[in-house]
C-alpha cells in the first residue's frame, strides 16, 4: 500500500534500479520469494508433464487438454464460492496446502508404479490435467493477491521486479530437475516441489502483516480484518460476459493459448522422434524451461517496466503476438526442432517477462471481485478453454504438416496484436477515470 510520508524516491541506486521506494522493500522482498516458491514448485514438475505429453502420444493431447477444461469447468465455481464466504486471508493458504497435499500423493502412486513395475501412461494422464490446473490457479491466485495489496502506481513499478521472482522460480526448478532427474528419478523430485509451495505460505503470512501494518500507518488506527468477497460463486463468468473490458483481455487469453497449443504440439512431435526415454526427455525440456528462466529474469528485472513507461500497456502487451508473427513465420520456412525449440524459449521469455505482469496490471483498474472471481475465471476455464480449440483444431489441420500449421497460425498472431492494442487504450482510459475520481 503507498504511503505518503515515504513515497520520495529512495536514494540508494539499487532502488532507482529497480524502481522501487524505501517502504516497499520488504513487501516486494516477500512477493518476490513467494512467487520464487510458487513458480519453482511448478517449473520443476512442468518437465515432467511434457514427457507424460509425450508418453501419451501427441494425439491424445486434444483429450488432455478436453479433460483439463472440463475439469477447470467444476473447479471454477467452487473457487468463486470459497471466495464468497472465505475471508483472503484465510482461504489463499489453504489453496496452497491443498495443491502441495495432491503433489505428495502423486509422489506415492508413482513411486508405487515404479516399484511395481506398473505402466504409468494412466498416471501420467491424470498428473497432466491435475498440474495443467495447479498452474494456473497458483498462479492466478498470486496476481490476484498481487493487485490486490499494491495500488495501480504501484503496480505499474513493481510488478516486473516481482514477475522476476517468478522467472528465477522458473530458473531453478528446470535446474534441480536437470540435475537430478537422472540420478533419483522423476518421482523423487516431487516432494521437494511440495515443499516449496509450503514455504509460499509462510510467506503470505508475511505479507499479510505488511498489509496491515502499512494500512495502521496511513489511518493512524488498528484496522479491521477484510470481509470476504461475497456475491455469486459464478460472478466471474457474469462479469467476463457484461465487460468490454474483461472480454477483451479473455479474447486475448484465448488467442494466446491457441497459437501457444499449436507449438506445444509441434515440439511434442519432434521431441518424441527425435529423443527416447522419459528421463532424457524431461532433461531436455527442464533445459528448454531453463533458457526461458534466464531471458524472463532479465526482461523482468531491467526492462519491463521501462517499456510500460515508454512504450505503453497497449504495445508491451502486443510485443508476444508481434514475436509469434515471426517465428511462425520462420517455421513456415523451416520447421526443425531447433527453430521450435528457440521460438518457444524466446516466447515464453517475452510472455513471462513482459505480457504476463502486464497483463496482471489490467486487473489494477477493476473491483475486487473481479480481481479474484473474473481474473481466475480468465486464467483458468478462458485459457484451458483456449487450449481446447487449439489442440482439436490442430489436430484437424495436422496433416498439413508443422509448415502448413504455421502458416495457419499467422492471422490468429495478428488478430491478437489489434486485440491486444485496444485494450491499451481501454486501461488508459480506466486509469484516466479512476485519477479524476480520486482528485474529485
Amino acid at each position: 500500500m503507498a504511503n505518503p510520508a515515504s513515497a520520495t524516491i529512495p536514494e540508494r541506486p539499487f532502488g532507482r534500479l529497480l524502481g522501487l521506494k524505501k517502504h516497499e522493500y520488504v513487501a516486494v522482498a516477500w512477493s518476490f520469494a513467494y512467487f520464487a516458491c510458487v513458480m519453482t514448485s511448478y517449473f520443476m514438475l512442468r518437465p515432467m508433464r511434457e514427457t507424460m505429453g509425450v508418453e501419451s502420444g501427441v494425439t491424445t493431447i486434444p483429450f488432455l487438454f478436453t479433460s483439463t477444461f472440463f475439469v477447470m469447468l467444476l473447479v471454477t465455481p467452487v473457487f468463486g464460492w470459497i471466495a464468497s464466504r472465505f475471508p483472503r486471508r484465510k482461504f489463499l493458504p489453504w489453496v496452497y496446502a491443498f495443491f502441495a497435499s495432491n503433489i505428495l500423493c502423486f509422489y506415492a502412486a508413482f513411486s508405487y508404479a515404479d516399484a511395481t513395475n506398473t505402466d504409468i501412461v494412466w498416471i501420467g494422464r491424470v498428473f497432466f490435467v491435475w498440474i495443467s490446473v495447479f498452474n494456473l490457479f497458483v498462479v492466478s491466485v498470486f496476481w490476484s493477491f498481487m493487485a490486490d495489496i499494491y495500488t495501480r502506481e504501484q503496480g505499474r513499478r513493481l510488478f516486473g521486479v516481482i514477475s522476476a521472482g517468478g522467472s528465477a522460480g522458473a530458473l531453478i526448478g528446470p535446474l534441480i530437475t536437470g540435475l537430478l532427474v537422472v540420478p533419483i528419478g522423476f518421482q523423487n523430485l516431487l516432494p521437494i516441489s511440495a515443499c516449496m509451495l509450503l514455504v509460499g505460505i509462510f510467506c503470505i503470512h508475511k505479507l499479510r502483516r505488511w498489509v496491515l501494518l502499512e494500512r495502521e500507518k496511513e489511518l493512524g488506527k488498528p484496522v479491521a480484518p477484510r470481509k470476504p468477497l461475497g456475491g455469486s460463486a459464478f460472478a466471474g463468468i457474469s462479469h467476463v460476459l457484461k465487460s468490454r473490458y474483461l472480454l477483451a483481455i479473455a479474447i486475448a487469453s484465448i488467442l494466446a493459448s491457441l497459437l501457444g497449443t499449436a507449438l506445444y504440439m509441434m515440439m511434442n512431435e519432434l521431441v518424441g522422434n527425435a529423443i527416447d526415454g522419459a528421463d532424457q526427455r524431461t532433461r531436455l525440456f527442464s533445459y528448454i524451461d531453463g533458457a526461458t528462466g534466464i531471458l524472463s529474469l532479465i526482461c523482468q528485472l531491467l526492462l519491463v517496466r521501462h517499456s510500460v513507461r515508454k512504450l505503453g500497456i497497449g504495445l508491451t502487451l502486443a510485443l508476444m503476438p508481434l514475436l509469434s508473427l515471426l517465428g511462425f513465420a520462420l517455421l513456415a520456412v523451416n520447421p526443425a526442432l531447433l527453430v521450435v525449440a528457440i521460438f518457444q524459449a524466446t516466447r515464453r521469455a517475452i510472455g513471462f517477462g513482459f505480457v504476463k505482469p502486464t497483463t496482471d496490471m489490467l486487473y489494477s483498474v477493476v473491483d475486487d471481485e473481479e480481481k479474484y472471481k473474473a481474473k481466475n475465471f480468465v486464467d483458468t476455464a478462458i485459457y484451458r478453454g483456449g487450449d481446447v480449440i487449439g489442440s482439436w483444431s490442430v489436430r484437424l489441420i495436422w496433416g498439413l504438416g508443422v509448415s502448413g500449421i504455421a502458416l495457419v497460425m499467422l492471422p490468429f498472431a495478428l488478430l491478437w496484436v489489434l486485440v491486444a492494442l485496444w485494450t491499451g487504450r481501454e486501461y488508459r482510459r480506466r486509469d484516466s477515470l479512476a485519477q479524476f475520481g480520486a482528485k474529485t
